[in-house]
């Protein structure tokens, strides 16, 4: 079947010729399948910041060409962001280093008493910066349906009484790339007059995401997960609570006037608007590289892209239902909408084990563990033990708990179809004959034992 090649070609990433070597010496094409960590640079992300590189120059500082070039193309990459998300009149873009670096400063402006809500889904970059002096936090259960996650926010909300509030949501989960229902969320925490940052992080790379049609208050992504690995992040909303804060970083850049006082002290007025949040010389390339990507998705069609990766989606799943050892990890159903992330569990293997032996053997590169999202994971394995490896299961998390581990495999816009069909027939073999090499503990992972065929 060549549906998919039909509704769109994948966009060409570096690294799409990269050969690895295998346990037994030789070498093979590499098939990225961990984009959920951090997704290849498209080519076009690439080559626009190769073009710019010798004309960069610290924005905001100088008089000279290139830092004047340089502030035009850091604004402009804010612009563009700004369409890219479909802001409303008023929104901000700030640029930050991730998403975790966006929601630590969210966190770090929200008035004194805030109540905060997150379902125990989350990954710890949404889980953890509301953990601090002067804000409340509340967990919500996981949920098991769209409408559960729904009724259990409207309950929290509820009880919740007056003051500021906010919840914080993903849009796509992380280990099992289900999709939220993110506008009935944000429908029912502003019908109790709270505010609502969608953790964008793996949506974005895969769908359209409008905050004008989703209602949220600000979303936040990483670069480096959509197809621009150059450290930058985007943090983009409201701007009443991000001025009426104190910066998240003091220095050059947030500062509009200094001034030492009669009394020796040091007066300060702080910037408006995003300066305020982007204190230091800012990631003029990481910025522009997440503007690129941004531009390349819209002009391959985001529609068109969303299509080819529903359609390798279905192939993943409908092989992996094949083989009967394996157990995909749901919260929604197996059957429930979701980006091109997937976790699964084999029955009698350790999911490090496993990894590795499509690492050193087959040449993919896939993750197992706990994908930063340690409640969810748990949960979904349902206190299911690792299964023992000769190079042994890796090391619990907390004392006395029993090793719980997962294998996610995740691409995105520039997967070919083969890599999809390479990994299921790897999967299978495995499952059939087991691995053909034997392994070792290294660090605490399993490492192929070169020389040692099983």
């Amino acid at each position: 079947m060549s549906v998919s090649t039909e509704i769109c070609a994948p966009l060409a990433v570096l690294g799409h010729d990269v050969r690895v070597p295998l346990a037994t010496g030789e070498k093979v094409a590499y098939a990225a399948l961990d984009y959920a960590a951090s997704a290849p640079a498209l080519q076009r992300v690439w080559d626009d910041v190769a073009a710019y590189a010798p004309y960069y120059g610290s924005v905001h500082r100088g008089a000279g060409y290139l830092s004047q070039l340089s502030t035009d193309l850091f604004e402009q990459s804010r612009r563009t962001v700004a369409e890219f998300l479909d802001l409303r009149d008023g929104d901000q873009v700030v640029f930050t280093r991730a998403t975790t670096d966006s929601l630590n400063l969210l966190a770090g402006v929200l008035p004194a008493g805030t109540r905060v809500f997150a379902f125990e889904t989350e990954h710890h970059a949404s889980l953890l910066p509301w953990r601090r002096e002067g804000l409340g936090v509340t967990y919500l259960r996981a949920p098991r349906s769209h409408a559960e996650a729904v009724a259990a926010l409207d309950e929290a909300l509820a009880g919740a009484g007056e003051g500021p509030k906010l919840l914080c949501v993903t849009g796509a989960s992380n280990v099992t790339g289900e999709l939220w229902p993110v506008a009935e969320l944000t429908a029912t925490a502003h019908r109790y007059g709270a505010r609502v940052v969608l953790d964008a992080a793996q949506l974005a790379p895969h769908h359209r995401v409008s905050v004008r049609e989703l209602g949220v208050d600000w979303v936040a992504f990483s670069g480096h997960k959509l197809y621009a690995p150059f450290g930058a992040g985007v943090l983009a909303g409201r701007a009443d609570w991000l001025d009426a804060a104190e910066p998240y970083l003091a220095g050059g850049g947030a500062s509009r006037t200094v001034a030492r006082e009669a009394d020796g002290s040091v007066a300060v007025e702080w910037h408006r608007g995003p300066a305020r949040h982007e204190a230091g010389s800012p990631n003029v390339i990481g910025a522009y590289a997440i503007a690129s990507a941004c531009r390349a998705l819209g002009e391959a069609g985001l529609d068109a892209l969303q299509a080819r990766e529903e359609f390798l989606v279905d192939r993943l799943r409908a092989g992996l239902a094949e083989i009967p050892e394996v157990r995909v990890l749901s919260l929604f159903g197996t059957d429930a909408p979701r980006v091109g992330v997937l976790s699964f569990v084999v029955r009698g293997w350790n999911s490090s084990h496993f990894s590795a032996a499509l690492s050193a053997e087959y040449g993919i590169g896939v993750r197992d563990g706990l994908f930063c999202a340690h409640p969810l994971v748990r949960t979904l394995l349902g206190g299911e033990e690792a299964a023992p490896s000769e190079c042994g299961a890796p090391e619990a998390s907390l004392p006395g708990e029993r090793s719980l581990n997962a294998i996610r495999v995740s691409f995105g816009a520039g997967t070919p179809e083969e890599h999809v069909d390479r990994f299921l027939a790897a999967v299978r073999e495995l499952v059939t004959d087991g691995a053909r090499w034997t392994y070792r503990n290294e660090g605490g992972r399993c490492v192929a034992d070169t020389g040692q065929a099983a």
